[in-house]
């Protein structure tokens, strides 16, 4: 069964002849592209763009000029930030840089919500024609997008929001509001605070190796490419996630990064990653690791 293939109505008529399922089908299926597979990016941090309002990066940088991912500290004197959240930025940053340990949704084994989830992988998505499924390596976390539907008149907020997707030629946008707030919500590993205003458009699509090299070429000023990433090459199948951020709440402006995937390339192998079992966040702390306030029964 192709997973791609929608459900289209099929309408006869006199006017416009007998047309078959097969071929309106085919037809379709040209239309949506395949996004499935297993998908990898280094941490910490998303791929600013050259110009614009962009994510903040790493003010501690290594000897070869990219940031040092063991002393994280944003950069507070971004433009897209407002004052409240430039003090928070500044504050999460101090105990980076001292080596004190940075508390954020991943160490600390909460949900970590978008648009922190992306630089979560290895990233797996799944297709099917009303929804997508998005899983995330890391603490086994997942997604689900209602495909060609509208968000409800009321919102109820959820850990990672409420999704829904459509198709715009070989791109997938997903649209996400209605996070749920908790006591280590932020946007980034350098905690760029976010608010219950917090909206998400994310534009997924395919790349040749020409076109994803730019990405690549933007993420390596920024980051050291982790042990064992495969590097890009000519013959590689690369997905580009290019996001941008809403909050009245923390923002200036409204904002744009991007994620640039490469294919894990072999068959599905999910490593166990629960976090809970594993509580010792950074030498001598304990993780604060989320609590049921009563029993389920």
């Amino acid at each position: 069964m192709d997973l791609q293939w929608r459900n289209l109505p099929l309408v006869i008529t006199l006017a416009a002849g007998f047309v078959t399922a097969t071929s309106i089908q085919s037809e379709s299926a040209q239309t949506i592209p395949d996004l499935s597979g297993i998908w990898e990016h280094a941490n910490p941090g998303f791929e600013p763009l050259a110009s614009g309002p962009t994510a903040l990066v790493n003010r501690s940088r290594r000897p070869n000029g990219t940031g040092d991912i063991l002393k994280l500290a944003g950069d507070y004197t971004n433009p897209i930030l407002n004052a409240q959240a430039a003090q928070m930025v500044r504050l999460h940053g101090e105990l980076g840089l001292n080596y004190i340990g940075d508390p954020n949704p991943r160490n600390q084994c909460w949900p970590e919500g978008v648009p922190f989830l992306f630089t979560n992988g290895p990233t797996g998505r799944m297709q099917t024609p009303d929804k997508v499924t998005i899983l995330y390596v890391y603490n086994h976390q997942i997604r689900h997008v209602r495909m060609n539907q509208p968000h409800p008149a009321k919102v109820i907020p959820t850990w990672y929001g409420d999704s829904v997707g459509h198709y715009e030629g070989d791109t997938l946008v997903i649209d996400t509001v209605g996070m749920k707030m908790g006591p280590y919500s932020m946007i980034d590993w350098y905690g760029t605070p976010r608010s219950e205003a917090l909206h998400v458009i994310e534009r997924y699509r395919m790349l040749d190796y020409e076109a994803a090299k730019e990405g690549f070429e933007r993420d390596s000023k920024q980051h050291n490419n982790a042990p064992g990433m495969p590097p890009p090459n000519a013959s590689g199948k690369y997905l580009q996630l290019a996001f941008t951020i809403e909050d009245k709440n923390m923002f200036t402006t409204p904002w744009t990064a991007t994620m640039t995937y490469r294919s894990d390339g072999g068959p599905l192998d999910w490593p166990e990653m629960a976090c809970a079992e594993n509580r010792n966040w950074y030498p001598g702390k304990e993780a604060d690791v989320p609590r049921a306030a009563k029993p389920d029964f």
